[in-house]
């Protein structure tokens, strides 16, 4: 664990009412949810570090209007019925020559699923390619799996 962390874990409880539960200081709690707020973070990790129930931190992010989960914002961009992400392919060479009469268009497929997964084909025949989407879309993906 960071020193930073060590030092949110000892300044987040302030102290325990009477039933218990524990007593939070304001700051403290706005700081972890700005570290859970982060990208690539995960909440329930930090929770675990910090010594706080993965989802009292949930009940915090909703509570600074952040819907419970960090990475909403992500799946807002890109909607859930949305197999794909536009990925910018640089330019390359299109045709490739198997043999003097036998000319065949290739092109490198890529693709980003919405839970993270990178998908790169090189070489795919043109003819292929359409078929190649086609089993893409059929992927059952969500971006919930990105955790």
């Amino acid at each position: 664990m960071t020193d930073d962390l060590e030092d949110l874990k000892r300044r987040l409880v302030v102290g325990h009412k009477s039933d218990g539960r524990s007593v939070y200081d304001e700051a403290a709690k706005s700081q972890l949810v700005a570290l859970c707020l982060q990208p690539g973070a995960s909440v329930s990790r930090l929770a675990r570090e910090c010594g706080v129930n993965a989802n009292q931190v949930g009940r915090w992010l909703r509570e600074h209007g952040h819907g419970g989960r960090a990475r909403k914002a992500v799946a807002s961009v890109v909607p859930a019925s949305a197999a794909f992400v536009a990925v910018p392919v640089p330019p390359a060479s299109p045709i490739a020559v198997r043999s003097c009469d036998d000319i065949v268009a290739v092109m490198d497929v890529q693709a980003r699923l919405p839970n993270g997964v990178a998908i790169d084909l090189r070489g795919v025949q043109l003819r292929h390619v359409g078929e190649v989407i086609e089993a893409l879309g059929r992927l059952r993906c969500s971006a919930s799996t990105k955790d």
